[in-house]
């Protein structure tokens, strides 16, 4: 079962947007060898850290799994790569 985030938080997606999502959790999985299940699981982890420190567009948020070429250029590796927009930064304490 997939964590739909934007059910949670009050953003409805239409067949077309949830069928797309779905489609790019597959090709994920496929590309990185990581459940749906998995990643859905660390956008959680992502979202619940970040969100103590920062005050974050979670409706535009976008975390995907993709592969990329390692450090020495001779193997391809799996990149977790985020675009998390913030809205502010909490008071830090300083």
């Amino acid at each position: 079962m997939l964590l739909d985030l934007s059910k949670i938080f009050g953003k409805s997606k239409n067949s077309k947007d949830l069928a797309k999502e779905r489609l790019k959790l597959v090709l994920i999985h496929d590309r990185a060898n990581v459940s749906p299940q998995f990643l859905e699981m660390v956008k959680g982890e992502i979202i619940k850290v970040i969100s103590n420190y920062m005050d974050v567009d979670e409706e535009s948020l976008d975390i995907q799994m993709t592969r990329t070429k390692s450090e020495d250029g001779n193997s391809v590796v799996p990149a977790l790569v985020a675009n998390i927009p913030i809205r502010s930064v909490k008071n830090s304490g300083k």
